[in-house]
């Protein structure tokens, strides 16, 4: 038996609660998955070989990256700014590229730090004969087609995933996302931001929908990316009906944790398997794969990081409804979420479009936006003019911000492309398949060509 004393549930919810912040605190944080390629063959990079994942990572350090090793392979890296907040590039299974950015002051600063990024991608790429792709869902390739980096979690995830459900492995390896993360000032702040992400996640999910092939051929969505969280783990993804129950809060998100089925726990650099077991069982000292030993607060902490909802909550509050998709868009997702959830008149106002909705609408309403996009309703309207609502509520939000560049220009315009996107009712996604039926003629190799970074 280790030597500690069990953790307590207010040790638990504290991970939580620590991450309440006064608003003058307030920092956005984006994350941003792209798929690299093969500029010769279209494939998916390896780990290794010239032009592999490796290689980018090697490159990158010229730019002050630092490696970050697990069991003697480089599997991310990191590097800090001028505040002391770090940023990292890190590996998902299928080498899909991702940035995940600093806590920065404005989406300006946002969209500097993501241009920046893909800069130094771009030259490494360039010369290793590498490109890069935003889109929800790999436009080409097959499972089998798809290389597996060499991170422990990758094999325990991958091996549980077909017991849970049928596109596990699809959200492994073939899916890109852009995410926003987001602070809040208290308990009740934190709720109130919960609630009202949580319920318009799939209006967001419609508007950067990005993702209608599979192996070439339109798949039949418009976001096979969210359609692929719907048939993960029941256990550990959707839109987590306690969050709009009375009595939410803290507690709540950490006792769903618990009743979470685990993947890991992490002894050094060793993962141990623990995959379907009982956090509750290791709060007693009695996993079956660790039996004896106690978690610790790291072993919380990986445990939350295994929870896929449409929105997560750690010691902030993770957007997770968005297709990758181009540069604009990935700065366009942050401007989004600032807008509604960091201005109190207009978290309000988002709260009033969707106050009414039941449990029922919340489930059908995730499922039709991955099929209909903006042309799915809801309790009697259409996501396009909910989508139109909302963007227009972001931008009065930013615009309450104030928030102004060395141009003296506010954060508004990064919705620019968004608010074309629920005007015309027209998604990302349709737009590839107009592409498709039309010029492409029917090629979907064209997406590498003229969407590529």
């Amino acid at each position: 038996m280790v030597d500690q004393e069990p953790l307590s549930l207010a040790q638990l919810t504290a991970v939580m609660s620590d991450g309440a912040k006064p608003k003058a605190q307030w920092r956005i944080g984006t994350e941003h998955e792209k798929f690299g390629f093969d500029r010769t063959t279209l494939r998916r990079p390896a780990y290794e070989g010239d032009n592999g994942i490796f290689a980018m990572l090697t490159g990158l350090q010229r730019f002050g990256w630092s490696p970050v090793e697990e069991a003697g392979h480089v599997i991310a890296l990191e590097r800090r700014n001028n505040e002391g907040f770090s940023a990292s590039i890190s590996l998902e299974p299928g080498g899909q590229f991702e940035l995940s950015g600093a806590p920065l002051k404005d989406i300006h600063d946002i969209c500097n730090e993501t241009g920046q990024h893909l800069m130094e991608v771009k030259m490494v790429a360039d010369e290793i004969g590498l490109g890069f792709l935003g889109a929800g869902f790999d436009p080409l390739w097959a499972r089998e087609d798809i290389p597996i980096m060499p991170k422990g979690r990758y094999e325990i995830m991958r091996a549980y995933m077909p017991k849970k459900g049928s596109l596990g492995l699809d959200m492994m390896l073939r899916t890109c996302t852009i995410q926003a993360n987001l602070d809040f000032d208290s308990e009740a702040d934190m709720v109130a931001k919960f609630r009202t992400s949580l319920a318009l996640q799939p209006i967001a999910t419609a508007l950067f929908a990005c993702s209608p092939f599979t192996e070439g051929k339109p798949n039949g969505f418009l976001s096979a990316r969210a359609n692929v969280w719907t048939d993960t783990d029941p256990d550990r993804t959707g839109m987590l009906d306690f969050v709009f129950a009375e009595g939410f809060g803290y507690e709540t998100y950490a006792n769903y944790a618990l009743d979470t089925p685990m993947y890991f726990a992490k002894r050094g650099e060793r993962y141990v398997d623990a995959s379907g077991q009982s956090f509750r069982d290791f709060l007693k000292g009695e996993l079956p794969a660790l039996p004896g030993e106690l978690p610790t607060m790291q072993d919380w902490g990986d445990h939350l990081t295994t929870l896929f909802p449409e929105v997560r909550l750690k010691s902030y509050l993770e957007m997770r409804g968005a297709d990758g998709g181009p540069w604009s868009r990935i700065c366009g997702l942050p401007a989004l979420w600032a807008g509604i959830l960091y201005d109190a008149p207009s978290l309000a106002a988002a709260w009033d479009l969707c106050k009414h909705w039941d449990i029922a609408d919340h489930e059908r309403l995730r499922r039709d936006v991955t099929r209909l996009g903006l042309r799915a309703e809801v309790a009697g309207r259409s996501v396009r003019d909910i989508a139109v609502d909302m963007v227009a509520i972001a931008r009065q939000g930013l615009k309450n911000r104030g928030r102004f560049s060395g141009g003296m220009v506010d954060e508004r315009g990064y919705l620019s492309e968004l608010e074309d996107i629920a005007d015309s009712g027209i998604t990302p996604a349709d737009r590839l398949l107009s592409l498709y039926h039309g010029e492409w003629e029917g090629d979907v190799t064209r997406m590498y060509r003229d969407f590529a970074y």
